[in-house]
């Protein structure tokens, strides 16, 4: 081999150390004692921190749910805001572990970032949030008006493509961060306020008077909000895969948090497998057999998840809709564990 050959090589296998050395999330999370999640500023119902920063949503109890499978402890976790512009960044320099902060699953993040999506944690559509004075009962009747927009987002396109394709002007208004738009809009610096319609339905309870402002009907997007990990961690994204794909299983063979001691001695095979009974599914992404159980221990199933931060069972009220499990009519589906 000559020298610039051997060189290369050389090079060649640093490179692959330093990937294998960077790609160990798991160990350093367990060695670390605590998930570094990154979630969203504060969005109402999927992440929202109190006074005493204790965080609460959607989001967050995903993160704990992460928390509950290696640690069998859901508050093993920490929360980094980040905004739509940074989050990126902040995950590609390992600054979180995950993300888990209304991200939309895209062609070109998921193939041009370095970034892999584990699976869709909330179906969402963008809408449009107005003032009930506008006497606007329409998107269609939105031609002229100006629009507030946080960047960085995928509103920004599709609020151009929705109103191009139907040959209506208008004048977007963008800011860098959720906060910032929404106060530009409660100062009537914007005739209109759009992004997802979830976060649209939260946001409307925190004004002094939410009946003053109404959620127009149409949807004019897919918005699947996805948890994001990096690239290059196969381990790393089986874990954060299968939590939320527990959560989904425990939801459909009726496994709840204040039922779950009691379903360890059920006689059904697939319960048995879930909570760690029957095989060990835990074992071949470093974690206990009992994985599963401990996540429904310490934060419930899916439908608990989803009910108390933007279901019936919270202020935002937000039907279950493609929310649903499969067997419901929605789009929630895990694979079998077997």
């Amino acid at each position: 081999m000559n020298k610039k050959l051997l060189t290369l090589a050389i090079t060649a296998a640093l490179g692959l150390t330093a990937t294998a050395a960077q790609a160990d999330t798991l160990s350093d999370i367990k060695q670390r004692g605590f998930v570094q999640c990154g979630v969203s500023e504060g969005t109402p119902g999927f992440a929202v921190p109190d006074a005493n920063n204790e965080w609460s949503g959607l989001d967050v109890d995903y993160c704990r749910a992460l928390a509950s499978a290696i640690f069998n402890d859901p508050k093993a976790v920490r929360f980094t805001p980040t905004t739509s512009e940074n989050r990126w960044q902040t995950l590609s320099a390992g600054e979180v572990d995950v993300l888990s902060r209304t991200s939309t699953w895209t062609m070109t993040r998921d193939t041009t970032l370095g970034i892999k999506f584990v699976g869709t944690t909330y179906y969402d559509g963008q809408g449009f949030l107005v003032r009930k004075d506008l006497g606007v009962t329409s998107a269609l009747e939105l031609g002229g008006a100006t629009v507030c927009i946080e960047s960085g987002t995928t509103t920004e396109l599709n609020a151009a493509d929705y109103f191009a394709a139907n040959s209506m002007e208008y004048s977007p208004v963008t800011f860098v961060s959720q906060d910032e738009t929404l106060k530009a809009f409660e100062d009537g610096r914007c005739d209109v306020f759009t992004t997802d319609a979830s976060a649209l339905a939260g946001n409307r309870l925190d004004f002094a008077v939410p009946d003053d402002y109404v959620v127009l009907p149409e949807i004019i997007s897919k918005e699947p909000l996805a948890v994001v990990v990096r690239q290059g961690d196969d381990m790393w994204f089986n874990v954060a895969r299968w939590t939320y794909y527990a959560l989904l299983e425990a939801e459909e063979s009726g496994v709840t948090q204040a039922n779950v001691d009691e379903m360890l001695g059920s006689d059904n095979p697939g319960i048995k497998r879930l909570l760690g009974l029957e095989g060990d599914f835990g074992t071949p992404m470093g974690l206990t057999k009992d994985w599963a159980y401990q996540i429904v221990k310490g934060v419930g199933n899916y439908s608990e998840i989803f009910e108390r931060n933007v279901g019936s069972g919270s202020p935002i009220g937000i039907a279950r809709g493609i929310n649903a499990l499969w067997k419901d009519g929605g789009l929630q589906y895990s694979p079998p564990i077997r």
